[in-house]
């Protein structure tokens, strides 16, 4: 995966890149269209990401992709417009708390599909703040990153708030349940 030769020139402009988003969207409420040659060819490879904001520690928008589907510096743009101007959880972000938000960026690595028995089996398997989890089943899904292990460090209670936040009971647990893992590297 070329993300892991990411120079701290490339972390630094995706930074960069994802607070120019922003500002961009205060004045022209859009994500912008960037000149891909003008970017290092790593960060022109086809890549996803989430884009995670806080305000004095507080989560404050988090959007992103699971697929690889354009340019990664793209993506981060877009990701960062998004997480500022359209994630529903929390109100557009203003011209004055623009300057105090702290920006972080999750590089997804490809997901691997996890075998296991049992949700004991399963857990037994987890790596506590490495692993990033999807989970799907029967039309529900949702992805944690690994960076909520920071708040969920036990694997029971991390795979209890995935099922909830997937729309599932706590307690649920089926056989047809799928769940992948995959790593990200972390810029911030």
């Amino acid at each position: 995966m070329p993300f892991t030769k990411l120079t701290q020139k490339d972390k630094q402009i995706i930074l960069q890149t994802a607070r120019h988003a922003i500002q961009y969207g205060l004045t022209y409420s859009k994500a912008p269209i960037l000149e891909l040659n003008s970017y290092s060819e790593t960060l022109q490879q086809i890549g996803a990401c989430f884009v995670t904001l806080k305000e004095t520690n507080q989560l404050r928008g988090c959007i992103g992709g699971l697929e690889a589907k354009q340019p990664l510096i793209q993506d981060v743009a877009d990701h960062a417009f998004a997480a500022a101007f359209k994630d529903p959880r929390f109100p557009k972000v203003n011209p004055i708390e623009e300057p105090m938000i702290h920006i972080s960026v999750s590089i997804l690595m490809p997901a691997e599909a996890m075998t296991f028995s049992s949700e004991a089996d399963c857990l037994n398997q987890l790596v506590p703040g490495e692993d990033g989890l999807v989970l799907r089943y029967n039309g529900f899904k949702a992805t944690f990153l690994p960076t909520v292990w920071e708040q969920l460090p036990e694997p029971q209670s991390f795979i209890n708030h995935l099922k909830k936040k997937a729309g599932l009971s706590e307690s649920f647990w089926s056989d047809e349940i799928e769940i992948s893992r995959y790593k990200t590297i972390n810029i911030d």
